[in-house]
């Protein structure tokens, strides 16, 4: 996921994923997935409303969100789709091993293939 050509950073791009993508709220954050119908590398894209917080807190959020997806992304290879994390509020305080937990089982919720 450290290629930065996986990332999703345009706000056409963010906003297409919103309307057409599927959504899967969890505790920890929510899931925002649209298939794209190719065989390239999933592309991600990470934002925190500033209810969450200030930009200290908001960025501390949004990298214990990359670092998930991170981690779960050696573990399995996505294709095809474009991912939104969202944070919410509760991320902040939440455990790491739960939000891990929270990603998986959004992944599942959005209907989002994996490929080993």
């Amino acid at each position: 996921m450290a290629d930065k050509s996986t990332r999703l950073k345009k706000r056409a791009e963010f906003l297409r994923v919103a309307a057409k993508g599927r959504k899967a709220p969890v505790p920890g954050l929510v899931l925002q997935a649209l298939e794209r119908g190719d065989t390239e590398a999933a592309r991600y894209g990470f934002t925190v409303t500033k209810k969450v917080g200030n930009s200290v807190v908001r960025n501390r959020v949004r990298r214990r969100l990359r670092e998930v997806v991170r981690l779960l992304d050696l573990e399995r290879t996505l294709q095809g789709v474009d991912i939104v994390v969202i944070g919410r509020s509760g991320t902040r305080d939440r455990r790491f091993d739960a939000l891990v937990g929270d990603y998986r089982k959004a992944l599942r919720k959005a209907g989002v293939k994996e490929e080993s």
